[in-house]
Formats: structure tokens, sequence, C-alpha cells
């Protein structure tokens, strides 16, 4: 997809959310069944089934998906999606590279073994290895628009209301 197609599929969708602002709100859905043996979920992610786990360091085996892993993934994703998008809609070619995120969790607090250990990631890093040959003040411009909008990172950025329910049956 080049810059004008982009801009000609994305040019409906943005006049009809700037018309219509209640058409863009869309509610997004994960599943997961929790049925099965040992401590897992399979989780249906539209394209497959991913059975998730405990990490090893937490008690699991290594052979199930870690939702912290799984986390990491939709963040490379999304941000891989996202600069692909921004750098088509700026005219830029990105030949290739690499998206990584890595993130640093203290175990001790999902075992409740310190009650001062946070529960979740301390910190995460993203980082882009791109084969372009955009200028310095083009990759600024590509990092900061990927940042802006990226859902995922956004939303890990700037956490959103969370409401929980439990309810047996």
């Amino acid at each position: 997809m080049d810059t004008e197609e982009l801009r000609a599929t994305q040019a409906p969708l943005k006049d009809k959310y700037r018309e219509d602002p209640e058409s863009a709100l869309i509610t997004l859905h994960a599943d997961a069944e929790l049925a099965g043996l040992g401590i897992s979920c399979k989780v249906e992610t539209g394209r497959a089934v991913v059975e998730a786990g405990l990490h090893p360091a937490t008690g699991g085996d290594g052979t199930l998906a870690c939702s912290g892993d799984m986390l990491l993934e939709a963040l490379v994703a999304c941000a891989g999606v996202t600069l692909r998008a921004v750098a088509t809609s700026l005219g830029l070619t990105v030949r290739g590279g690499r998206v990584r995120a890595e993130g640093d969790l203290d175990f001790r607090g999902t075992l409740a073994v310190a009650k001062d250990a946070p529960v979740g990631f301390r910190a995460i890093r993203l980082a882009f290895d791109l084969d372009t040959d955009a200028s310095e003040d083009q990759l600024a411009t590509l990092k900061k628009l990927t940042e802006r909008y990226c859902v995922v990172f956004q939303s890990l950025r700037t956490p959103p209301e969370f409401a929980v329910t439990l309810s047996a049956g």
C-alpha cells in the first residue's frame, strides 16, 4: 500500500468519524476459556487459539504462552503496524527492520513474596531498528507519530479506566 492508497482508504473513515464521533467508538473483545487441566486458559486471537499459562519464574514449565510475553508481543505488533502506516503516510520508505520490546518484571510481586515488589512491569523498552534512508529529522517525526498513534503504547503509557466483575453460576 502506498501513501495515496492509504489516504484513499482512510479518508472516508476519517470523514465519517468527524461527522459522527460516536461511530468511531468501537469495543474490542478478547475471550479466554478456562476449561482444561492445569493453570492455563485458552485465548481466541481471531486467527488462532493461544494457550496461556504460568511463566517459568512462577512455576510454569515454559510450554505455554506467558501473558507478559503476550503483552509485549501486542506492543511490538501494534507499534510495527503503526510505524508502517505513519511511514507510508509521510511517504518514507522503510524497506524492513525489527521492532523489539523488553520489559522488567520482579516476580516477587506476583508471587506475594515481597509486599513492596510491584506486580507488573517495572519498565518497558521499545526499540526499532530500521532499514531506511530517512533523515534524522524524518526519523524523529516517525518516532513521535508512532508513539502518538500506537494504541497499545498509549494504553500502557496512560492506563485506561478499568472495571472488573466476577460472577459464579
